[in-house]
C-alpha cells in the first residue's frame, strides 16, 4: 500500500506510530513541505499488512 500523511509534523508523527501498530513500515519518505501552508506537511510511506493483525 502507499499512504500519503499530511498534517503538522506532531501529527504524522502519532500517525506513523499508530500505523505501524497494525501495518508493517517498508519506507517512509523525508517530509516535504506543504504547498500552501508551511506548518503542515506530507510524507508517503509504502506499508502492507502485518502478519499478527490479520483476523
Amino acid at each position: 500500500m502507499r499512504i500519503r500523511l499530511h498534517g503538522t509534523p506532531a501529527e504524522t508523527a502519532a500517525a506513523l506510530d499508530a500505523l505501524a501498530r497494525v501495518l508493517h513500515i517498508r519506507h517512509v519518505s523525508p517530509p516535504y513541505p506543504d504547498r500552501h501552508s508551511p506548518m503542515f506537511q506530507r510524507i508517503y510511506l509504502h506499508a502492507t499488512p502485518r502478519e499478527d493483525t490479520r483476523p
